[in-house]
């Protein structure tokens, strides 16, 4: 191996630490709790070192946002490709995307809620976006009838962030999740 390639290969894997000690702390405390000087602790780097990979905070979680809609679509392609009924598929869907808001709630935090530079719903979306958006549109499109399957994955998305986010901060009860994700699908897949 080249000593261009080792370092390349070295680099990389130092950025995947960084986004991964961020996660971890992220989750465990918080992200108030992502600092340079504490990723740099984490991770053994100085804070130069972290410099040199990411502009400060924002970009830090701008890539593990990034990173979740990766693992947010493989959840959300297992609910969907498992077969059955439009409406079970949709039902599988909903459920898998409140279940890993509920699992990785720092993750989804930078995902959905902190303001992060990322553009959402341009031609400069980011693919992984696109790619956990269009599994969405792809369960809802058996049952979106003469609605525009991308409008109604939209309104189905919000209000399953919605029930992300109020469960998260317990505005409402979690043990009711089930109740509420069968209520929204029942409606919206009712016939005309």
């Amino acid at each position: 191996m080249s000593i261009a390639a080792r370092r390349a290969r070295e680099r990389a894997q130092r950025h995947q630490l960084i986004i991964t000690a961020a996660r971890e702390l992220a989750e465990s405390e918080g992200w108030d709790a992502v600092t340079t000087r504490r990723l740099s602790e984490r991770v053994e780097y100085s804070q130069p070192v972290l410099y040199s990979h990411f502009k400060g905070k924002d970009a830090i979680v701008r890539e593990v946002a990034i990173e979740g809609f990766t693992e947010l679509t493989s959840k959300l392609r297992a609910a969907r490709t498992a077969g059955g009924e439009p409406k079970e598929v949709l039902r599988r869907v909903a459920t898998a995307y409140l279940d890993f808001a509920r699992t990785h709630r720092a993750l989804y935090e930078a995902m959905f809620v902190m303001p992060v530079a990322i553009p959402f719903a341009t031609d400069e979306t980011p693919e992984e976006l696109r790619a956990a958006f269009g599994e969405f549109v792809l369960a809802l499109e058996p049952v979106a009838g003469e609605h525009h399957p991308g409008v109604f994955a939209e309104v189905v998305w919000a209000a399953l962030h919605g029930q992300a986010t109020l469960a998260h901060d317990r505005r409402i009860p979690a043990e009711h999740q089930e109740t509420r994700v069968g209520l929204l699908i029942d409606h919206l897949t009712r016939p005309a």
